[in-house]
């Protein structure tokens, strides 16, 4: 790629979000012209800052002013569109940068939260939590389970203190089949109604999306980005394998750090919107096919383009047709025939 189209390609994937965020809050049953939703976020925006002005100033300062649009455009937009958009991103940042981790410490391209077992485990605590009414709740029950589900991935792959490719991912089919398992047989158990909840839950959807559920997983996906974020180079010494104990690196006690973070980001995802497949297969390698394997580029471009992309799977669930399609289902059409391309082009190596 030339430098100059891959600056361009920079710059577009990482201000991406925004566009994909405006074009999102268009589309619906009720359409809001493009100018109009632009006009009532700056009008949102400019009435926090008034507010907070009109505070710290004890009423000297008052900039605000009457809102020309109609109350259902305000509730539409800050009520149910804007909220959903937004967790959209945060999850999709959250699952795409956890399959760029996951590939790198395990060095295999396949990887992601999916195959190992991860959104498994996750998906069983949370319906646990959800189907048992558990005092715990939902989001730790599903961060549990998860971290459990990437340690058994782990030491079921280790054969004579090695993982490979194949093992790595027969030991994951062999997790995901575990907990697909106790997951069916507590569905198995539940009543109707619990039935129908675990299992539309269980497909994705961002149907119950709203600013608590955003205020839950922001902070913790955020903390998560920043940690990952900065040790990046350590991403980038663990992605050589072997040869990161030349340089001093402690690889064993990273991977587990890296696997509490990753464990902990996708379980509060999965916990708001349900098991949404294949984002973390294929994110991070389009990334790193237009960028190579450094981190230092690879997460940034990973978290926007994650972001983006999962909106716009939204917002193709919620408007393809006159229902809702779960957007587990949309995620998992795209992600088949591209895993299918990448075992056919790497063999299941890893090509960093």
């Amino acid at each position: 790629m030339k430098p100059n189209l891959r600056r361009i390609l920079f710059v577009f994937i990482l201000i991406s979000p925004f566009f994909s965020l405006v074009t999102s809050l268009c589309i619906g049953t009720y359409h809001i012209p493009i100018i109009d939703i632009v006009k009532m976020l700056l009008m949102k925006l400019y009435g926090e800052i008034s507010s907070f002005l009109y505070l710290i100033t004890e009423g000297k300062i008052n900039l605000s002013f009457p809102d020309k649009y109609p109350y259902v455009y305000r509730m539409i937009l800050f009520e149910i569109r804007l909220p959903r958009v937004l967790l959209a991103m945060i999850v999709g940042s959250a699952l795409a940068l956890s399959g760029a981790v996951l590939q790198a410490i395990f060095r295999n391209p396949l990887v992601n939260s999916y195959i190992l077992g991860i959104s498994s485990g996750a998906a069983f605590g949370a319906a646990l939590a959800i189907g048992l009414s558990l005092p715990l709740g939902v989001a730790p029950m599903a961060f549990l389970f998860a971290l459990m589900a990437v340690l058994l991935t782990d030491s079921l792959a280790k054969i004579r203190g090695q993982i490979t490719s194949v093992s790595l991912i027969l030991a994951g089919i062999i997790t995901n089949a575990f907990f697909s398992a106790l997951t069916s047989l507590l569905k198995f158990l539940m009543s109707h109604a619990q039935l129908a909840s675990v299992v539309y839950w269980l497909m994705g959807s961002f149907a119950d999306a709203g600013w608590n559920s955003v205020k839950i997983t922001f902070p913790v996906v955020l903390a998560g980005c920043c940690m990952i974020y900065a040790m990046r180079w350590q991403l980038n010494v663990l992605s050589f394998g072997e040869e990161a104990k030349i340089v001093g690196v402690e690889a064993e006690r990273l991977k587990l750090i890296f696997i509490v973070i990753v464990s902990m980001i996708t379980a509060v995802s999965i916990a708001f919107c349900g098991v949404i497949g294949w984002v973390g297969l294929m994110i991070p390698h389009i990334v790193r096919m237009a960028f190579g394997p450094d981190h230092k580029v690879l997460i940034p471009l990973t978290i926007t383009l994650g972001a983006s992309f999962m909106v716009l799977a939204d917002t193709l669930a919620r408007s393809v047709a006159t229902y809702e399609i779960p957007i587990g289902i949309i995620t998992t059409l795209l992600g088949i025939p591209f895993f299918a391309y990448l075992l056919r082009k790497t063999g299941g190596g890893w090509d960093a």
